[in-house]
């Protein structure tokens, strides 16, 4: 079978199977088991980390690696209270970062942030804080954010958040793309499940296939949902798009 037509093919069994069985987390680690190349990503992904901490560290973890394309995913911590960043002053720092990796020579994919289950944000940040718009209006406040400055620095977009909402059964659903207590133990609500890492990967793959983006030579920069288990070879998606790209 042609491996363009097989990744379509995850993405279809993803949005109907998998959401039922986990199964698939066989599939794809069968599907990648056998190592062509040794494609470059980097996973500099930090937990807890907002745009003022990528900032802060672009040189020593993005820039001084040379990449030939970077893709960034930050605002989780930038919209809740504990290390809060106003919406006026992300888009300044977001806008900030984009120039600097793309006056690098690097491209640049800019990623939505995820979904995230209110009911249990909500026990660890106080509902005021997010008043008068809510949860989900403050994320579509950063959404909207960076769709904006995609579009103005006339870098790729990839709607990673649309994809979840659509598909990821964000809840307390076993089943779940998003840690809950049924599938982790755990009131999180924020961080993918192993399944959902694989499913970010997937995403980004079939991004850089269709719109011919550097395929090696790559750095995931962002906070903890980048960062995963910190690995290169286990639960993260920067693990997975290596194992993906290793067969092109």
């Amino acid at each position: 079978m042609n491996r363009r037509k097989a990744i379509k093919g995850s993405l279809a069994v993803l949005s109907s199977v998998l959401l039922v069985k986990s199964d698939y987390a066989y599939a794809l680690n069968h599907q990648v088991s056998s190592d062509s190349s040794n494609p470059t990503v980097i996973n500099a992904g930090i937990g807890g980390n907002n745009t003022i901490d990528l900032l802060n560290r672009i040189d020593q973890n993005c820039l001084s690696k040379h990449p030939k394309l970077t893709v960034l995913m930050v605002g989780t911590n930038d919209m809740n209270s504990v290390k809060h960043v106003p919406i006026a002053q992300y888009e300044n720092n977001l806008s900030t970062l984009v120039k600097r990796i793309k006056s690098s020579g690097s491209k640049v994919l800019l990623m939505t942030i995820l979904p995230m289950y209110a009911e249990y944000l909500l026990s660890r940040h106080p509902a005021s804080f997010y008043e008068p718009e809510g949860v989900q209006g403050r994320r579509k406040q950063v959404n909207d954010v960076i769709r904006k400055v995609a579009d103005q620095q006339k870098i790729d977009f990839l709607d990673l958040g649309h994809r979840f909402s659509a598909i990821g059964k964000i809840g307390i659903d076993k089943n779940s793309l998003i840690q809950n207590v049924a599938n982790s133990n755990k009131t999180d609500g924020i961080h993918p499940t192993a399944n959902g890492y694989r499913f970010i990967a997937l995403s980004v793959y079939d991004y850089i296939i269709d719109h011919r983006l550097p395929k090696t030579d790559i750095v995931c920069f962002g906070d903890s949902i980048t960062k995963g288990d910190a690995t290169i070879d286990r639960d993260s998606y920067p693990a997975y798009l290596k194992k993906l790209l290793a067969q092109e």
